[in-house]
């Protein structure tokens, strides 16, 4: 916090030789200004007596962590995070055990952005969602325990943004005037619309400026689960066209190589979230990810291998759920194989790994079967997803 310091202008009287003044009534002019005078002198000692004794408040100094060998991260929501009580229980869970990272939302599904801004781009995003008062405070905080801090972005899945800029949205195919929505009434600004690619280099630059140590993007592709057959890409829609089977991954990888552009001057580490399946799949999932695509252009690749996630006879396994270390160990093989290929390194692997009930119940046991699948992979990285926070301590080592 910075501190302007007020100027004092100190009034003097000059008295022209010494007399004695008998006077009845007014004072004169004379003993107006000697009195002022006087007055003046102790307001201006009393000031400089204040300033002394007042104890200046340091200026906030934004710190960076640096990235831990192996990352062993939470996530966090902004909800949480803007819940002392709630927050605190999870800093105290890393405290207390192997974990070591924290993944914080900087801007969720709602579009919101979690802290306050004065940036003119970003002041006026103002979503529904949750925010914190205090989120430059709690990084340090949590950089003080030597706790690696990533902030998750939501990218292209903005339903606020779309709201504000509906021009830059997936439209409908049947009438290209209304805001295409999923299933979930969820809307998606199109991958192609290079003046929000500004919007989120703005705020990538803004949230490392605040202390997150790492930028993490989510929701990096073009939409998934709604009416697919009518859909309308303003932006991409000639390069979807004329390559139906890679023309969503150039997009994404072109927003990609921008984005590690424009952020090329700063330290931050860039890492991004995709579908478990860009590990074992050559295609683009009909959502622009390839991981030959978009490894280039991240420090790290979090791929989604949520056993929950993966369809029924994967692998050749009726009922997936049951085989979480199966799962995740098939998947992540397959990923250091195909970056060993490209020449990469595979430790730029580090997998979201499943500890919530969905759709069955999640024991220690599954949550650290995955870890150590993990880790026979080869890799020594991973972060644990629950939407609710509500992590399993007993899947995790103690300190």
């Amino acid at each position: 916090m910075n501190y302007l310091k007020g100027k004092t202008f100190v009034w003097g009287a000059f008295l022209i030789g010494s007399f004695s003044v008998v006077y009845f009534g007014a004072p004169s002019f004379t003993d107006i200004e000697y009195d002022a005078a006087i007055q003046n002198e102790k307001i201006e000692q009393n000031i400089k007596i204040d300033e002394n004794k007042k104890e200046k408040e340091p200026e906030f100094v934004v710190t960076h962590v640096e990235t831990p060998k192996a990352v062993k991260g939470i996530y966090m929501t902004a909800c949480v995070a803007a819940t002392p009580s709630f927050r605190n229980k999870l800093v105290s869970l890393v405290d207390e055990t192997e974990l070591n990272s924290l993944v914080i939302d900087i801007k969720d599904y709602s579009g919101t952005i979690s802290f306050k801004t004065d940036n003119p781009i970003l002041r006026e995003i103002n979503g529904g969602g949750c925010r914190m008062a205090d989120m430059k405070e709690f990084i340090g905080l949590l950089h003080e325990k030597g706790i690696y801090v990533i902030g998750r972005i939501t990218v292209f899945q903005d339903p606020y943004f779309t709201k504000k800029r509906p021009d830059l949205a997936v439209k409908k195919e049947s009438d290209k005037t209304l805001v295409w929505k999923d299933y979930k009434g969820i809307s998606f600004i199109d991958a192609g619309a290079r003046e929000f690619w500004d919007y989120i280099v703005e705020l990538s630059k803004e949230s490392y400026l605040i202390g997150f140590d790492e930028l993490n993007y989510d929701y990096l592709r073009f939409p998934s689960d709604g009416d697919m057959y009518d859909i309308f890409y303003p932006f991409s829609e000639e390069v979807v066209v004329a390559d139906p089977f890679f023309g969503k991954a150039k997009v994404i990888r072109d927003f990609s190589k921008y984005l590690y552009d424009e952020l090329a001057g700063s330290d931050a580490v860039l890492s991004a979230d995709l579908f478990g399946m860009s590990m074992t799949n050559s295609d683009d999932l009909n959502i622009g990810q390839v991981l030959e695509y978009l490894a280039p252009y991240f420090d790290y690749i979090a791929p989604m291998v949520y056993p929950s996630h993966y369809p029924r006879g994967f692998i050749g396994y009726q009922d997936v759920n049951k085989y979480p270390y199966e799962i995740v160990k098939f998947s992540m093989d397959k990923g250091v194989e195909r970056l060993l290929a490209a020449s990469s390194t595979p430790n730029k692997l580090r997998p979201w790994l499943q500890d919530n009930d969905y759709p069955v119940p999640y024991t220690p046991e599954m949550v650290r079967a995955q870890i150590q699948a993990t880790y026979d992979a080869g890799l020594n990285s991973w972060m644990l997803w629950d939407a609710a926070n509500t992590y399993t301590r007993g899947a995790l080592m103690e300190e």
